[in-house]
């Protein structure tokens, strides 16, 4: 016998939330930050073998595309920071509230934003 009925959740039906965007946003960064530190040891062990090897990922990071990948990773870290922060208040007992989920939720998504432009501005000497 065939089910018509449509799975429940089903993906046509559900709405995304802050919180599942977060959460989801959370675990994908923890990704890109285990790969960014072991990217980052490579760049610091390859001072061990002179300075050609060396000078090559330099001229990496200061293309286009390697500026691109620093800014990616700061955001990724200052994002997984504020989110860790904000799991930790949940795992003290604090901020169950759907309203305050959702205000958590979207500070720890434009604080993301403003600490990755705070930081960036600090490595340039603006501030």
């Amino acid at each position: 016998m065939e089910n018509k009925r449509p799975l429940s959740p089903h993906i046509q039906i559900y709405r995304w939330h802050i919180s599942s965007l977060v959460s989801i946003s959370h675990r994908i960064t923890g990704i890109i930050n285990i790969v960014g530190i072991t990217l980052i040891c490579i760049w610091v062990s390859l001072l061990v073998l002179g300075d050609a090897n060396y000078s090559l990922i330099n001229q990496f990071l200061n293309s286009v595309l390697g500026k691109f990948f620093v800014i990616g990773l700061v955001w990724s870290f200052s994002f997984q920071m504020l989110s860790e922060i904000r799991h930790l208040l949940m795992d003290m007992g604090y901020g169950f509230e759907l309203q305050t989920t959702r205000i958590t939720g979207l500070m720890v998504i434009f604080g993301s934003f403003l600490l990755t432009i705070l930081i960036y501005l600090i490595g340039k000497n603006f501030i």
